[in-house]
């Protein structure tokens, strides 16, 4: 081969290998949705290059109808339009079909003019688009029912024929109660607790369901079981149930499509059956399931079956235009936990461990003589003397009643609850208990896992197994308080506190997008926002908590800053602009609530939670300061925070008249702020650690304060032996107020604190979740308050975002990550850290080790984005780069930096010591 031709073909080998290539595409952050509501997606896609330094210059997507791409099927091509992002670009084409699939296609132009291949194909399927698309009518399963408790579950069919061959088929459903649906005998989805809970009174989920495989040429049967839910079940405290409606529905639309073009629709109206003499007797959230076997019936779901004890069910009116596709991720099973240990406790119970707390419900295949009934109950802990402990599950009944039907091995899982549990009680069966009877499903909405963090420390390593597993447990469709006693509430001072931490670990975008969904729908009319979203406690209650007229809110400080707190942290990970504009009223509308509220700038009335579980010593210790803070001190504060987070939203919104107005308001609150609540020594009227957090992460002391008001902090912490006084408004700041502030030593030593109150005394006390106390097993072992005990509470956890962003030192440089801040604060304590984090843009790694008076990190910077590389030396002349000193670095206060492209990096320096 001649040496012209053999360098012509290396060369095209090695621009091959060079080219970008593009993954992971998603439409509004999901994977080739089924039954998508936007009619106008946005699109992301993912780079992958070998080469260091890439940028995308353009992009062009194509839309079809099929995945040929050709000119019969094309509905848009975008053109190759100039542009570096990549993350959520709008679908600008012709209007969207109900029901029609779409595929889709991406190419790219990285920064040098090469253009990528084609992606591989992905796709979003329109759902059901307006009313006027359902056909179907709701129904009503039910006779007579007690309103006043939980009713058996209904059970509804319709046989109907099929006469041709099948090409494909979409179930639409929606209902008000929870539903399962089954076809031909068969579960048509693994998604659990479907419709999910909103806020049913503004608008209710429909789910879609692809069938095709589930259908035959022949007579077939559509069926439906249907429970009590968070529509009709018991919510909140004193009974409260029925706070959506009294009365089951369901409304099923089943589209088919035949291989000759043709259509047919079979929908829910009045010739469909139901009965509730089926074996599920009573299912409700909070008190569990009781079944019996004995009732079951058999082939209920299929053609076969004769139903002529079934009654016809009623045509109901709901309405059909408050129906909403979902926007986040669906519930499922996740993981099976076997049973790890069997016992009897010194009472004598029979228990079972599954050596984590989770949030799920239990399965298990066991034999017995007909009649022969089995009770499990459920719980977090065991007491001092390891006997079964559940009173902190208060008026929650959290137990499985089982009625064996005999004659053979039988396997049972509940349908329409789930509980909060690490140890189940087992009453009622005779002999031994084999370990791998019972298993344990862990449920919760199905986010993908986006994070790692993992260090040098055994405890800290388990406490982010606890965060992760604190969010497993509670970010079941809306995120919830707690998932086991009478409550599981989406409490809002709760999510705000969590949300950057809830970010890091999974995909949180759809779960949040939908949950602010609720909070504009259930926002009173004053702007006030209720504690729980959705509000079960609040709406249409003039007497509670001092609202004074049907529809208004009163909100508190803390939980109602959710309402901009939130959209500005998912802006700020996700680079969701759209989201922010979406918001933004319900942000203003929520500073309003403030303002009226307010005299002379300052928020000064009303009810508040306040430092909500601040540190409060034992009675008896009378020579210790607990952690309070005033109360209007802390919503003034917030206040403040609102207005800020308005500003810089209609920044970034392009509303620039906005934006002077809430600085110049701002700066009066800021003004009011320190003439009522700080001393010119920079001394607040609390002298807490909780005052000094927010004023200093609010920027609300004067300049010539900060100083002081920083070592006040660092002064009332050592006074402590290095122990916090925060509760749920001050934690989620303080280790950041202190690294900000050059105190990153006292940040580790809290962190590392290993006695109460501190983050791994629970750890140490053998928790596997965030609790909800500092101290809800006490160090003499007793328990906290029975009436608010929760061991699995993520509040606390907010502590992740820390160890994330200081200990491991990823950081957002531009919104979404397009630019990325590696800064990472080392500490003597640790040998090493990492983080792995899954950002819009592709794979972030952050690590470092101390070997002996050296620094090695390791950086991993996705295509498409920059970053910043601050390495923790005062000696530049040591930094190295793969072996190499790098050029350009700029030596500054917190080390020295590099500005770097994509690309791996392997750094070294001199390790300078905290």
């Amino acid at each position: 081969m001649r040496p012209v031709l053999l360098f012509c073909l290396l060369l095209g080998t090695l621009s091959t290998f060079a080219q970008t290539t593009l993954y992971d595409l998603t439409c509004d952050h999901l994977k080739n949705p089924l039954g998508h509501g936007s009619p106008q997606p946005r699109l992301s896609w993912k780079l992958r290059s070998s080469q260091r330094n890439t940028l995308q210059s353009a992009y062009q997507i194509r839309v079809a109808s099929s995945a040929i791409f050709d000119a019969k099927s094309l509905v848009w091509d975008s053109g190759k339009r100039m542009s570096e992002e990549s993350i959520l670009q709008n679908y600008a084409g012709p209007a969207l079909q109900a029901g029609r699939r779409y595929h889709w296609q991406v190419r790219i132009w990285d920064q040098n003019g090469q253009e990528s291949p084609w992606s591989e194909t992905a796709w979003w399927e329109m759902g059901l688009l307006s009313a006027q698309d359902w056909q179907a009518q709701w129904i009503d399963p039910e006779k007579e029912i007690d309103v006043k408790k939980s009713n058996p579950a209904s059970y509804l069919r319709k046989a109907f024929a099929l006469n041709k061959k099948v090409q494909s088929a979409r179930l639409y459903v929606a209902s008000r109660g929870l539903h399962e649906m089954y076809l031909n005998g068969q579960r048509v989805s693994d998604v659990c607790f479907a419709p999910g809970w909103t806020a049913y009174q503004d608008h209710l989920q429909y789910f879609t369901y692809d069938v095709t495989s589930l259908l035959k040429t022949g007579p077939n049967a559509l069926g439906a079981v249907m429970g009590d839910g968070w529509y009709r079940g018991f919510l909140a405290w004193e009974n409260n149930r029925n706070v959506y409606g009294e009365r089951l529905a369901l409304l099923a639309q089943l589209q088919v499509t035949f291989s000759d073009g043709s259509k047919q629709m079979i929908v829910s109206d009045g010739t469909w059956k139901a009965t509730t003499n089926g074996p599920i007797l009573k299912s409700d959230i909070y008190n569990g399931e009781h079944y019996d076997a004995r009732k079951e019936l058999p082939n209920w779901a299929n053609a076969s079956y004769n139903d002529a004890a079934w009654w016809p069910v009623k045509v109901a009116e709901y309405p059909k235009n408050n129906l909403v596709a979902p926007q986040g991720p669906p519930v499922r099973r996740i993981e099976e936990v076997k049973a790890k240990k069997v016992f009897s406790t010194p009472q004598g119970d029979l228990v079972v461990d599954f050596g984590q707390n989770l949030t799920g419900r239990v399965r298990f295949t066991l034999q017995a003589n007909a009649g022969d009934t089995l009770r499990i109950e459920h719980a977090e802990v065991l007491d001092k003397k390891g006997n079964f402990y559940n009173a902190n599950m208060r008026a929650a009944k959290t137990e499985i009643v089982y009625t064996f039907k005999g004659g053979g091995p039988e396997t049972y899982e509940p349908f329409f609850t789930f509980m909060g549990y690490r140890y189940i009680r087992v009453k009622g069966w005779k002999g031994d208990l084999p370990l791998g009877a019972i298993t344990s499903w862990v449920m919760h909405s199905d986010m993908p896992k986006t994070g790692e963090f993992t260090c040098s420390d055994p405890l800290l390593n388990q406490l982010q197994q606890n965060i992760q597993w604190g969010q497993r447990g509670n970010f079941l469709d809306v995120p919830t308080d707690c998932p086991q006693r009478d409550e599981r509430l989406g409490w809002t001072g709760d999510a705000q506190a969590f949300s950057r931490t809830a970010a890091f670990n999974y995909q949180v975008a759809g779960f949040f997008h939908k949950w602010l969904d609720d909070l504009i729908a259930d926002q009173g009319i004053n702007g006030g926002v209720p504690f729980v979203i959705p509000d079960v406690l609040q709406k249409n209650r003039t007497a509670t908590f001092g609202a004074s007229k049907l529809g208004e809110i009163n909100g508190s400080a803390g939980w109602g800053d959710v309402a901009h707190i939130m959209p500005w942290n998912l802006y700020l990970i996700y680079g969701d602009k759209q989201l922010l504009a979406r918001q933004y009223a319900s942000m203003q509308k929520w500073a309003t609530f403030i303002e009226s509220n307010s005299k002379n700038n300052l928020w000064q009335s009303g009810f508040h939670f306040a430092d909500w579980l601040f540190y409060q010593p034992r009675t008896e210790q009378f020579t210790e300061k607990n952690g309070y803070t005033d109360t209007y001190y802390i919503s003034s504060a917030f206040y403040a925070l609102s207005i800020d987070h308005l500003r810089k939203a209609a920044r970034v919104l392009g509303k620039s008249d906005d934006e002077a107005r809430y600085a110049a308001q701002f700066e009066r609150i800021k003004a009011a702020f320190n003439h009522e609540y700080v001393a010119p020594s920079g001394r607040t009227v609390s002298d807490s650690q909780t005052s000094y957090v927010l004023g200093l992460m609010f920027d609300l002391f004067k300049d010539e304060n900060r100083e002081a008001a920083v070592q006040q902090l660092v002064s009332d912490i050592k006074g402590r032996r290095n122990h916090l006084s925060t509760g749920f408004l001050g934690t989620p700041y303080l280790c950041h107020v202190l690294s900000d502030n050059g105190q990153t030593k006292v940040a580790y030593d809290l962190l590392m604190q290993q006695t109460y109150p501190s983050w791994l005394y629970p750890v140490k006390m053998g928790a596997t979740t965030i609790w909800e106390r500092w101290d809800g097993i006490r160090t003499d072992t007793s328990f906290q308050e029975v009436s608010m005990n929760s061991f699995n509470h993520y509040a606390y956890g907010a502590i992740g975002d820390w160890m994330y962003r200081v200990v491991a030192g990823l950081e957002i440089g531009k919104p979404g990550y397009k630019h990325i801040l590696i800064q990472p604060q080392p500490s003597d304590t640790l040998s090493r850290a990492k983080v792995v984090f899954q950002s819009s843009y592709g794979e972030i790694i952050s690590s470092w080790e101390r070997v002996g008076e050296k620094l090695m990190m390791n950086v991993k910077i996705p295509a498409n984005t920059t970053a910043t590389v601050t390495l923790p030396t005062d000696d530049p002349f040591s930094v190295r780069e793969g072996g190499v000193a790098p050029m350009n670095m700029l030596k500054t206060k917190t080390g020295v930096q590099l500005e770097v492209g994509s690309g791996e990096y392997q750094f070294e320096c001199k390790y300078r010591r905290m």
